[in-house]
């Protein structure tokens, strides 16, 4: 499995070997969203822009957008959210993933930060 990218907006994304991305919420995301009951996917074909709202996840406390990390042509939807938004809390980076990208600007990867600098981040705004 690639080692995922993060934004500042709590969003992961890992590229897949196919040169497509997947792409979801932290594990930071989830834990301060609370139980997840409802996910609202993309339409698969969808054209998305870096940092818009593609997808909308709402737990028991709030409602939350799913911003993009990279621009991109949307590819696949997790439909095991519909029956089973959980997943979500269960495994954010895993199971729970939210969407799957062909990304128009492969570049903008680049400009995502590793665990490492991510952790910081969380780090900083937990203070």
């Amino acid at each position: 499995m690639s080692e995922l990218k993060y934004s500042r907006d709590h969003e992961w994304l890992r590229v897949e070997a196919d040169g497509t991305v997947t792409i979801g919420i932290t594990d930071y995301a989830q834990k301060e969203l609370g139980d997840v009951v409802y996910v609202e996917l993309p339409e698969i074909g969808r054209e998305v822009r870096q940092d818009e709202e593609a997808a909308v996840v709402e737990s028991v406390k709030a409602a939350s957008e799913v911003r993009m990390p990279v621009a991109g042509s949307v590819v696949a939807v997790n439909g095991t959210l519909a029956d089973n938004p959980e997943q979500v809390n269960v495994d954010p980076a895993g199971d729970g993933w939210f969407l799957r990208l062909k990304p128009s600007s492969p570049d903008q990867i680049a400009g995502l930060m590793n665990e490492a600098d991510y952790r910081a981040y969380v780090d900083s705004i937990r203070k």
